[in-house]
Formats: structure tokens, C-alpha cells, sequence
């Protein structure tokens, strides 16, 4: 892996993140129609957000999210963003959001699943059926998650948008009934659907390098249970999110977003040992099997990713050693019972 300069601040980093590339310009520029993004305040929502409003230049662009961090709604709308607040739990809503031919749909609840299983669902398939019976005329981008799938070995490259889903534990289940009720709705309606199974999005505050990245600098032991991972740069993530709006198809489609390989837990621990002067330590052993996703499909519609595993894993550790802001909320990716 080679060394890389990282990120100075926040701005800096978001507008990183935000940068489309040139494909996302041309297709989105060619897009008819505005665009919406619903549950646009979560951790990767701010990211699509921005990218969308570069690469669709000249169209609307909302965004809707009960934005409990009103620092996040104000960046967005300085970026030219038009911002609503309101709960998508709420039918009563739908009546005051806009209406746009294209909508990206990232709503969704995963942590603290299990202990709130009812809103779980509520959130995961009674609210995509509200979603989808308000906009059967609209193009829909779907966010759902590699969880849905059963574990694979290593060796396998990966369950591929094919594969017959085995969600283990009740996020992993409700997150199929949201997939369901989109492919209901979009059968039932003729409604262009795509459906984005995301493993695992990185970026400097968030994900599974900076979990690694906190323990080493903790002198914490590494779990290698889950002993392998899907790793791909939120930047790079949010150009293919966006892009994936020409596959909308009805019946509704699925695309696996994930980066290009397999990534050895225990070999990203030692580089991030390695980058920090820190000796690692192990727990457990890897199992034959982890929960990873074939991104062949997205690479081959849409190109390699712009950074790869060694320059994001320079990024974030910097920004880790730096004791720059975090958000704070570990992936537990080494789950393996399903219980989030």
C-alpha cells in the first residue's frame, strides 16, 4: 500500500466525496426531470445529495429527512440543496413533499434493531410501502444492504445479485421485506425500481477502517470472526448510487455496490498497524464463511472505483491518528448472529 496525503477538514472531505465523476456528469446532465432524496441525513445521504446537484446541474434537487443535526441541513442548503423536514412515518407527510420523477430512497433504521423490533419494520417495510404508493410514476433508487444475503466463503468472490437471499436476524429480514415491497409496488405499477445491496461504504468518520483504526490505537484486540469484507470509498459508492438510476427497470432490478475485492481483516489490521507504528493484536479466528457481495456487475456498468483499498486506508487512518471528528457510531460488522 502506498502512503497518501489526506483530508485537512470537513469541507474538504465532503467535497471530496461529492466529486462526480465524469460518466455521473454526462448521464445525470441527460436525466430528465428532478430529483429527491428521502432520508437524505444519514451518513451517506449528504454525500448523494451534493453529487447529485453538481452532476444533474441546473435541476432540483431535494432533500427530506427529519435532520435532527441541523448543521447537516444548513450545508446542504448552502450547496444549493432545498431541504424538508418531516417524518416518513407519517402518512399525513407525503401530502407536503415534492414530487420529482426520480427519487433516491435511503430511509431505513439499523442500529438499535434489536431492541426495538417494531419500529424496525415500521421503518424498514411500512415505510417503503407509503414511498412507493406515493410515487408509482416516479424512477426509484432503492437502498438496501448486503445483510440480505447468506454467508459465503471467501473464496467465492461473493453472493452476486442472484443469489437467493437468507437474511439472518430481524434487520436482515425486514430490510427483504423492504426489497419485497418495492418489487410489489413496481410489478403492481410499472414503476422503474433498482435496488442498491451496499457492502461496506468507508470515509473518514465512519466505517469499518476507522472501527480497526480506533482499536489499534487503543491497543484493543482485533476480532477476526468475521474474518473478510467488501470495502469501497463513500465517494465512490454515492457515484455509483447515482448512476444506478438508469437501471430502474420494472420488474424492479438489483445491483450489488461493494468494491472491487475481498479484503483480508486480518491483513488490513497489520497495515493500519503498520501506518500507525502499532503492534496489533488478534482475537479468534477467522470462520470459513463472511458476508460479502460480488460487485462484478457494478464494475463492469460502471468502471472501477477512483481510490482504492491503500488510499482510502491512508486517508482515514491520518484522519483517525489526528483525532479529527468522528461520528461515532461503530459498524459491528463482526456480527455474525444478526443482531444489530
Amino acid at each position: 500500500m502506498n502512503e497518501t496525503a489526506g483530508f485537512s477538514d470537513i469541507a474538504e472531505l465532503e467535497a471530496q466525496m461529492s466529486r462526480p465523476s465524469e460518466a455521473a456528469r454526462r448521464e445525470l446532465a441527460a436525466l430528465e426531470g428532478d430529483i429527491l432524496v428521502l432520508g437524505a441525513g444519514g451518513k451517506i445521504g449528504p454525500t448523494l445529495c451534493r453529487l447529485l446537484k453538481i452532476a444533474a446541474a441546473g435541476r432540483t434537487v431535494a432533500a427530506v429527512s427529519r435532520f435532527k443535526d441541523s448543521e447537516a441541513r444548513e450545508r446542504l442548503e448552502a450547496a444549493g440543496i432545498r431541504t424538508v423536514a418531516a417524518d416518513l412515518l407519517d402518512p399525513s407527510a407525503y401530502a407536503k413533499l415534492p414530487s420529482a420523477e426520480n427519487v433516491w430512497f435511503m430511509a431505513g433504521m439499523k442500529f438499535g434493531a434489536g431492541e426495538d423490533e417494531p419500529l424496525t419494520w415500521a421503518m424498514n417495510v411500512y415505510l417503503p410501502a407509503l414511498v412507493a404508493a406515493h410515487f408509482p410514476a416516479s424512477r426509484l433508487v432503492v437502498f438496501s444492504t448486503g445483510n440480505v444475503y447468506p454467508f459465503t466463503s471467501p473464496n467465492t468472490g461473493g453472493a452476486r445479485e442472484d443469489t437467493h437471499p437468507e437474511p439472518l436476524g430481524e434487520y436482515a429480514q425486514s430490510c427483504l421485506g423492504r426489497e419485497r415491497i418495492f418489487q410489489y409496488f413496481s410489478a403492481r405499477n410499472r414503476t422503474p425500481v433498482v435496488i442498491i445491496r451496499l457492502n461496506y461504504a468507508n470515509e473518514c468518520r465512519y466505517g469499518i477502517i476507522v472501527d480497526l483504526t480506533r482499536k489499534i490505537l487503543a491497543g484493543k484486540p482485533v476480532d477476526l470472526k468475521m474474518g473478510y469484507v467488501n470495502l469501497i470509498w463513500q465517494g465512490d459508492a454515492a457515484d455509483y448510487i447515482a448512476r444506478a438510476i438508469g437501471l430502474a427497470a420494472s420488474p424492479a432490478q438489483f445491483l450489488n455496490v461493494a468494491g472491487p475485492e475481498t479484503v483480508s481483516v486480518r491483513n488490513l489490521a497489520r497495515e493500519i498497524g503498520r501506518r500507525l507504528g502499532k503492534k496489533v493484536h488478534f482475537k479468534g479466528r477467522e470462520a470459513e464463511t463472511a458476508l460479502l457481495a460480488d460487485s462484478r456487475r457494478c464494475l463492469e456498468l460502471f468502471g472501477p472505483p477512483r481510490a482504492g483499498l491503500s488510499e482510502m486506508t491512508g486517508w482515514i487512518v491520518d484522519w483517525v491518528a489526528a483525532g479529527k471528528f468522528l461520528l461515532g457510531k461503530p459498524t459491528k460488522f463482526q456480527v455474525r448472529n444478526g443482531r444489530f
